[in-house]
């Protein structure tokens, strides 16, 4: 898909209820069970911020997936559709450096192809 900085991101103002226990699923791959726990606490009652997609990916250090990916393409779709996505959910890994990307890794990777300055709706941890 070609980029295209006139394609309008909309988001819904919460992640979706699915998104939590996906990324808890996840973090608890990296961390303690205890510690994932306390990360989704923190997630469900951080405020809504944005950052830019490029800004994601540098901070994660994650490779982009392309369009061959059935996820990605599912996302691009509802972009292009103008369906609200589901914001991120991230976690910031001190001691790695890194911004842990717990939910949403194929929606940023939807987003990049239409616009890498787009700002991404998150919350973080």
């Amino acid at each position: 898909m070609s980029k295209n900085k006139q394609t309008q991101i909309s988001w819904l103002s919460e992640p979706e209820d699915h998104d939590y226990p996906a990324a808890q699923a996840y973090l608890s791959l990296i961390y303690t069970e205890t510690e994932a726990a306390d990360f989704i606490k923190k997630l469900r009652s951080a405020p809504l911020t944005y950052f830019k997609a490029k800004d994601i990916f540098r901070a994660s250090s994650l490779s982009l997936l392309g369009i061959s990916n059935s996820h990605v393409k599912k996302d691009q779709n509802k972009i292009a559709a103008g369906k609200p996505l589901s914001p991120l959910l991230l976690v910031r890994d001190a001691i790695h450096g890194k911004v842990v990307i717990a939910d949403g890794y194929h929606r940023l990777c939807a987003i990049y192809s239409f616009d890498e300055d787009a700002l991404i709706a998150c919350k973080i941890a």
